[in-house]
């Protein structure tokens, strides 16, 4: 049987304990905490997130999203401003959306940002999930619309600090990629690592996870 969402916070936990400066590590764990509804630990892992990646967009997305969840909605607004304000001066458009919607309910105005950030160099590539420069993937890394969002949102060095995280779950949970339960297993930790959530995946697929 696949590990139960108990089973996948204490793993979560235990990677944050073991590699405490790992942002993405945390980023998981608060993934986990939100889908159990412990949104008060959840905004404090991804509120830790951003503290360890300062450019990591998506992280204060999801932290205002927790803290609005658990009803802190003037910490939420703080984070939410800062985090937009990161977004957009690093042309993070889809945390920036996201951002923007959720000050919206708030009833929070946008801030003036006086300078978007510059233009990438030629042949550049930004990650959408870190905010990070990197390399974009020749090709999907696997076939489907997930595989092509990766490719066209995921740089190469993220994707490979994934798959080190990974081999760490198969290990960690015994995991037999042959087994279906299993492999579904792996790709929910892909997809909380990568900040592919559930609305994202329907989006993308056609179908809940």
């Amino acid at each position: 049987m696949p590990p139960s969402l108990d089973d996948r916070i204490a793993q979560f936990e235990k990677m944050c304990r073991e590699d405490p400066e790992n942002d993405m590590a945390h980023f998981s764990l608060a993934g986990a905490y939100n889908q159990a509804g412990r949104f008060v630990d959840a905004a404090a892992s991804y509120v830790r997130c951003f503290e360890l990646n300062p450019g990591f967009s998506k992280a204060y997305q999801l932290a205002g999203a927790a803290l609005m969840a658990s009803q802190d909605t003037e910490r939420a607004k703080k984070v939410l401003l800062d985090g937009y304000h990161v977004a957009a001066t690093k042309g993070d458009l889809m945390p920036k959306k996201a951002i923007a919607e959720l000050l919206e309910k708030l009833g929070e105005p946008l801030p003036e940002i006086e300078s978007a950030a510059p233009e990438p160099p030629a042949g550049s590539f930004m990650c959408q999930v870190t905010g990070n420069p990197g390399t974009q993937m020749a090709r999907p890394p696997f076939k489907g619309p997930v595989g092509e969002w990766i490719r066209q949102n995921v740089s190469q060095q993220t994707f490979n600090a994934w798959i080190a995280q990974g081999t760490k779950v198969i290990n960690e949970l015994r995991l037999d990629l042959s087994r279906d339960e299993d492999a579904e297993t792996y790709d929910r930790h892909m997809r909380e690592y990568l900040g592919i959530d559930d609305n994202l995946y329907e989006q993308l697929t056609g179908r809940r996870p």
